[in-house]
Parts: C-alpha cells; sequence; structure tokens
C-alpha cells in the first residue's frame, strides 16, 4: 500500500487494523438479523406490498411523469359570446398590448389562471360544412355568420351572401376580373409556376384566400395568412372553404416558419408598409423566402402611373414609394424578374457574391450576426437585418432542388442540420408511414374520402403522414414543436407546408377549423411541460363538429384520454396499431354535433 505522497505504509498498522474491523463485523451481522426478524415479525406485512413495490419498479418509463387524471370528467359550455373564441388573438384582450406596429394583433396567450375550462359552442343554426370541392365556392352563413366584408367590399367581390350561404365569386381589390385571370396572368410572368419549380406559397393579407384556393388546381401549395382585424373572420371563411390558412400578422415578430423555405410569397394590395421602419418586414420575406424564390406585388405603388388617382395620393408620392421600394430589394439582393400591369415580380439571387457584399461595414440593411439563428421563429423579434442562406448547402435554392411531386420523396440536403438526420431515416420514416396510414384508413373509412379536407399532424418529424395521403382529397398543416427538433425546414423542402407551435398555448386558427387532428406520442413527449387537459380541449376547439381524431399514443395515457375525451361528448374507440404493439395503442374518436343549452336549435 501507498499513501498518498507515494512512500510506502507501515505492515504494523495495517496488522493492527485487523482485529478490530472484524470485531465490527460481527456486531454489524448480528444487528442486521435482528432487524431483520423484528421486520419479518410483523402482523401487518402483506404480500401485496411485494407486489406493489414490483409493479413500481417495472412500470414503464412514462410513469415517471405525473399520469393524467383518468377519473371522470365533464366540462360545461361556454357561453355562446365565445363561439368564434380564439384565446391567442383575443380582440377582448387588445386594449393591453401597444398600438406601434400593430402589436396589439400578434400572439397574446392568456396566463394560466385565464384559461377556459369550457366547451366551444358551435353558432346558433351551425350546419356539417360544405364539401370539397364545392366548398372553394360556397359555405353555409351560419357556419360564419359575419356580414362585413360582403358589405364593406361588395364592390369587390370577395363574397356575396345569397339565401343561407355565402358564395365566393373569385374576386378581390386587384383582380375584378376574377382570380383566375389574374393568377393566368401571374403564371405568364412565372413560368415555373406550370411546371412544378413553384410549389410553395405564402400570401400576406389573404383576404379570404381566393388566391390560395385557385392555385390549388395548379399545384400550388399555399398558407394564406391573415390578422384578426376589421376584416371579420377572413382567416375563417378560407378554411371553410377547405383552403390551409392561419392566423398571423407580420408586425414585431417573426412568422412561425423557417428560413429559406417558401417558393413564392405574395401581396395583393395586402397594405403592409414595406419600406418602412428599415424595411423590417420586407426583410421578413427575404428570410422565408428560398433562393431563387419569387416575390409578386400588385397594388400600391406598383402601375402607380396608372392607378395612383384611386389611391388617395400623388403621382410624386407613389413614385417615391416604387424607387424606395427598388432600392431596398436591389440592397438585400432581388431582382426585378418580371411586370406587367398591375403585377411585378421579384426574385431573391442566388448569387452568393451578392450576399457576401452585405457584410461591408457600410452596407445596409447588414448581414445579420452568426448569433442569430435563421430557424429561430417562435416569439422571435424581427431585426432589421438580412438573413444570408447558408452557403454549404448547395441545393437551397428553386432551381437545385428537384421539381414537384419528385421533391416529396427526395432527401433534402437539410437532413444534415437535424441530429440524426440522414438520407436512411428520411426514407424509413416515409417506408413507416405508408403502412400507418393504410392501417388507419380501415380504422377511419373517412380517411381518404371528401368527408376530410382540413386536416392537421400534431406532431411531424418529416411530414411522413402528409406525404402518404398526397393523393387523398385533403390537405395536412404540418406542426413541428417549438421545442423539439427543428425538422420544419425538411418539410418545406420537400414541397409540404406547416409552422412552428407551442401546444401548451392555443394554436392560431378560429374554433371548427379541422376535419381531422392526428398525433403521434404528443402526450408522451409534451406532458411533463403541459397540462394535457388543456391540449385536448383545445383539440376540441379546433376540431370540427362530426369531424375526427386518430391519437397514436403509448398504452400508459390512452384511459386517461379516454375519460377527458368523453368528458367533451367524444366518442372514442380503442385499436391496436398495425404491428398490435402491446405498448403503443390508437384512439380514434370523432367529436359530437352538439348545440349550445341557450341556442334555439335545441
Amino acid at each position: 500500500m501507498k499513501h498518498k505522497d507515494g512512500k510506502p505504509g507501515n505492515r504494523r498498522d495495517k496488522e493492527t487494523r485487523v482485529v478490530p474491523l472484524t470485531i465490527l463485523l460481527v456486531v454489524l451481522c448480528g444487528l442486521s438479523f435482528y432487524l431483520g426478524g423484528i421486520f419479518c415479525s410483523k402482523k401487518n406485512f402483506e404480500l401485496r406490498d411485494l407486489k406493489n413495490v414490483a409493479e413500481a419498479v417495472s412500470a414503464p418509463k412514462e410513469s415517471a411523469v405525473a399520469p393524467l387524471h383518468s377519473r371522470t370528467v365533464s366540462f360545461p359550455e361556454c357561453s355562446l359570446d365565445y363561439q368564434d373564441y380564439t384565446p391567442c388573438t383575443d380582440p377582448q384582450r387588445w386594449k393591453k398590448y401597444g398600438t406601434h406596429r400593430l402589436t396589439f394583433m400578434e400572439r397574446h396567450c392568456p396566463p394560466a389562471y385565464e384559461r377556459k375550462e369550457c366547451l366551444v359552442p358551435p353558432p346558433d343554426g351551425y350546419k356539417s360544412p360544405i364539401r370539397w370541392p364545392k366548398s372553394r365556392d360556397e359555405c353555409w352563413y351560419r357556419n360564419v355568420p359575419y356580414d362585413w366584408i360582403n358589405k364593406q367590399k361588395s364592390n369587390q367581390n370577395w363574397l356575396r351572401k345569397q339565401g343561407e350561404k355565402f358564395l365566393f365569386p373569385g374576386g378581390g381589390t386587384m383582380f375584378p376580373n376574377g382570380v383566375s385571370a389574374y393568377v393566368d396572368m401571374m403564371q405568364d410572368l412565372i413560368p415555373g409556376m406550370k411546371d412544378g419549380t413553384v410549389r410553395t406559397a405564402i400570401d400576406t393579407g389573404c383576404g379570404v384566400a381566393s388566391w390560395g384556393g385557385d392555385l390549388l388546381d395548379r399545384g400550388v401549395l399555399t398558407v394564406s395568412l391573415a390578422p384578426r382585424d376589421n376584416h371579420e373572420a377572413q382567416v375563417q371563411f378560407a378554411l371553410e372553404r377547405g383552403i390551409p390558412a392561419i392566423l398571423g400578422i407580420i408586425s414585431t415578430q417573426r412568422l412561425p416558419f423557417p428560413s429559406n423555405s417558401f417558393d413564392m410569397a405574395h401581396c395583393s394590395r395586402c397594405l403592409i408598409p414595406w419600406t418602412e421602419f428599415g424595411g423590417i418586414y420586407l426583410l421578413e420575406i427575404s428570410r422565408i423566402l428560398r433562393p431563387g424564390g419569387f416575390w409578386v406585388l400588385s397594388g400600391p405603388p406598383v402601375n402607380y402611373q396608372r392607378r395612383w388617382r384611386g389611391w388617395n395620393t400623388t403621382i410624386e408620392e407613389q413614385k417615391s414609394d416604387y424607387d424606395n421600394l427598388q432600392k431596398l430589394l436591389t440592397s438585400i439582393c432581388f431582382k426585378l424578374y418580371n411586370k406587367e400591369g398591375d403585377i411585378a415580380v421579384w426574385q431573391k439571387s442566388t448569387n452568393s457574391s451578392c450576399y457576401s457584399k452585405l457584410s461591408k461595414p457600410e452596407a445596409y440593411p447588414p448581414k445579420c450576426d452568426d448569433s442569430l439563428e435563421p430557424n429561430s421563429a417562435w416569439y422571435t423579434p424581427l431585426r432589421p437585418c438580412v438573413v444570408v442562406p447558408n452557403p454549404n448547402l448547395k441545393k437551397l435554392a428553386l432551381n437545385s432542388i428537384p421539381k414537384w411531386p419528385e421533391r416529396l420523396s427526395f432527401p433534402p440536403e437539410r437532413l444534415s442540420e437535424i441530429f440524426g438526420g440522414s438520407a436512411s431515416a428520411f426514407k424509413h420514416d416515409d417506408s413507416k408511414w405508408k403502412v400507418r396510414v393504410k392501417h388507419y384508413k380501415k380504422l377511419l373509412p373517412a380517411l381518404g374520402t371528401d368527408a376530410i379536407r382540413n386536416a392537421m399532424d400534431m406532431n411531424t418529424v418529416y411530414g411522413g403522414f402528409a406525404a402518404a395521403v398526397i393523393n387523398d382529397p385533403l390537405w395536412i398543416m404540418n406542426i413541428v414543436s417549438s421545442y423539439g427538433a427543428n425538422t420544419l425546414s425538411v418539410v418545406y423542402d420537400r414541397g409540404l407546408i406547416g409552422t412552428y407551435h407551442d401546444w401548451c398555448e392555443a394554436f392560431s386558427t378560429y374554433p371548427r377549423t379541422y376535419d381531422l387532428l392526428h398525433l403521434d406520442g404528443l402526450f408522451t413527449a409534451e406532458s411533463h411541460r403541459c397540462d394535457m387537459k388543456f391540449v385536448l380541449l383545445e383539440m376540441d376547439r379546433i376540431l370540427r363538429p362530426n369531424g375526427y381524431a386518430i391519437i397514436r399514443e403509448s398504452s400508459y395515457f390512452v384511459d386517461a384520454i379516454t375519460s377527458i375525451a368523453k368528458g367533451m361528448r367524444w366518442g372514442c374507440r380503442k385499436e391496436a396499431t398495425e404491428y398490435s404493439v402491446e405498448k403503443e395503442k390508437i384512439l380514434v374518436c370523432q367529436k359530437k354535433l352538439w348545440y349550445s343549452s341557450s341556442s334555439s336549435q335545441t
């Protein structure tokens, strides 16, 4: 033996310690035998206690998390005043927030103690929505009973009330000849819209989403975006029609999308002040638009030479606005691509030499520094700088990725930016979801028919569920957790759409806007952060009456979810997975149509 200083120890010291250690060992053995005898002789000892201990040890990993309550629950009805309740964009709360750059219209979710634990009722007279594709042209008036647009925009043919229905003639401020004629002209300006080059688009200030609706038949999938403002229920009209849309506004926060994702962005007289505040709104469009992507503007100040009289301004002011816009776009590496009549198209550069100039001290707007994560877009402030495309990604530009539909199955280059992401993992995910969807359609025959149009995958990875149903008459809003692996860029590279979200909060949509909600292990993944009762209540809020939920979850959660679902007036049945794995089950649920007890329908 050696001391810590490395010198040899005294052997006699070692020998003198042997006797006390032996005595101590004998004493401890005797004491343990005595205590063991006392313990075993206790009359209240029962074998079932051993069983409970064994079960606790062998419990599934999820048992470390407090389980959902499995007791019977029931939820009261919200009052009819909440029939169009949007918790995080609630006009009743606007006065609490500033008016600077319309901050009050952004997401402001209520604190936990103000959350509603009630079921949002449908409007009096609500009917099951008209099915796609007929719904694109008409919807029931009582489902979205708002006349503001009909009265204020009647000369522009956004919509028209006729009997029990709203009709959508396809009009708009900048397309008096109808949206189809407008898009025809746009396709002439952008040939890539015809051959699958352009697949994903965003429409800022979408109105009732007629532009996005027309593009669906042309193979372009659009996210229509509008705030909840005095144009009552724009996004609600869009979703009632079966057109993808979310509530949102470019204000002080980034839009909830990855950088370099959309192939095209569009603004038709959306009245966004593009050149104000250092061009910060246009910088956000630049961030989410992929290199080679197109920005389309119709309305002021385009075609000011002919239109200025109708814009309550002077030709000099409009010329100045146009010159400033062109200067700003040039400074952030956009070039005028094409222009005709009221439509102007700019293209985001793919030239790395242009972006390298933004690093110079005199450049304005400057290049964003490396500390700003380009894909961070959940409550991330807008900043007056340019997000430059990653020069290491050689296949990010619009002309470098496969055309639609080939790009759906092609492993995107940005897989390399995701932990564990690879072409083999991507292909395995695709194969897995094809098998799963085949099984889902046996469990829910409505999937794949016109009974389901608006669908959401509440926690996707690569968009595998959406890819597996791509030939069905529905669209999928793919949700990637703001706290999980950032895979949404891969979803967009595939030609699919989606958004970031945190399910501890309400989603940016109106009530009764989705026919199908699908989730895969969401409760297992998020129960440590979110109260699952409120997640289920949010699912109830956004699900249409008679709509469906496919809940794929660990067996640990299934019974508790069923209990809460019953309290929300859902009917659920438990089913096995496609491989009958015991630790995982599928709940197939349907939300019942009911009316408020104060409604004349009851």
